[in-house]
């Protein structure tokens, strides 16, 4: 240990020597890099205590990023008491420093309240599907400045995904309206528009509609009734009719049946898929019954 003292203080000095760095500095130089790496062997021994356990990507995302936001926390308090002598200071230099610079980072610390907001408050989380000033997509991150959804419409029918990330500043949650598809209530009201000729048997055709969207709903309902009494501890949530409806109306070209059903929103388009196919399969058998397109009828005297 003699040895080592002794070669470590001619390093010492040699490094004072040359750079004119104090025996001060560099003391709190390797208590820095030795507190960094104390922290970051923490942090990676429980993650990968978690990655054994489970497999699941939510949880292992979830765990990373309460980990990595700890990580750095305890790693500025100690840097902080190591470089400050007096630790209650703090209060008084981070008062300073902001005061500094909030103009100049004016947006920045704007996104930070978000990112405090988002924690706090909760309006969506990692998981959800929200739309913000007309970009909708399911939230995939939420880090310190941004979230970031993976992006869904656009030029892409029925809600499904484009494949694109869209990064948001969390200062966009003070700006624009959240509507998230998935808090409280976890369905959407969705609608098929069905147009059959004026000649057709529309009360038939009605109740074949019905009879297949029911089906189709049977499972839906029972777990929508339960998802609303839960969420009516947080919101006046209340609905009636939980059960398909079919509309009708008229319109130029025929008579319009509009079946409006509860589905799940990632099955969306899904659900009309299924839906179309099994109400084209049933027409077919039926000889007055038929779809409506836009025509021209030309009468001579």
């Amino acid at each position: 240990m003699y040895y080592i003292f002794m070669i470590l203080t001619d390093i010492s000095q040699k490094i004072t020597s040359y750079s004119g760095i104090s025996l001060e500095y560099q003391i709190n130089i390797f208590q820095t890099i030795v507190a960094f790496f104390i922290v970051y062997f923490i942090k990676h021994t429980i993650l990968k205590i978690v990655w054994s356990r489970t497999e699941d990507v939510k949880v292992r995302y979830s765990w990373n990023k309460a980990i990595t936001y700890s990580f750095w926390f305890i790693f500025i308090l100690v840097t902080g008491k190591i470089w400050i002598s007096d630790f209650i200071t703090l209060s008084t230099f981070f008062g300073l420093l902001s005061a500094g610079i909030a103009i100049a980072l004016k947006d920045i610390i704007t996104s930070i309240a978000g990112w405090i907001f988002l924690l706090v408050r909760r309006p969506f989380k990692v998981g959800d599907r929200i739309e913000i000033n007309n970009v909708k997509g399911d939230v995939i991150d939420i880090k310190l400045l941004n979230f970031t959804l993976l992006e869904i419409s656009n030029w892409v029918d029925a809600e499904q995904s484009t494949g694109r990330l869209v990064h948001i500043p969390n200062s966009w949650v003070f700006l624009y309206n959240i509507a998230t598809y998935t808090e409280g209530f976890q369905y959407i009201w969705n609608e098929i528009p069905v147009l059959i000729t004026f000649e057709s048997d529309w009360k038939k055709a009605k109740k074949i509609i019905k009879d297949i969207v029911e089906t189709y709903s049977e499972g839906i309902k029972i777990k929508a009734k339960k998802e609303i009494l839960e969420a009516s501890r947080n919101y006046m949530i209340y609905y009636q009719n939980l059960t398909p409806i079919i509309y009708t109306d008229v319109k130029d070209s025929g008579i319009l049946l509009t079946a409006r059903y509860l589905c799940h929103p990632r099955q969306r388009r899904g659900s009309t898929n299924e839906i179309w196919e099994l109400i084209l399969d049933a027409f077919a058998e039926y000889d007055n019954i038929d779809l409506a397109y836009p025509t021209q009828r030309i009468y001579y005297p």
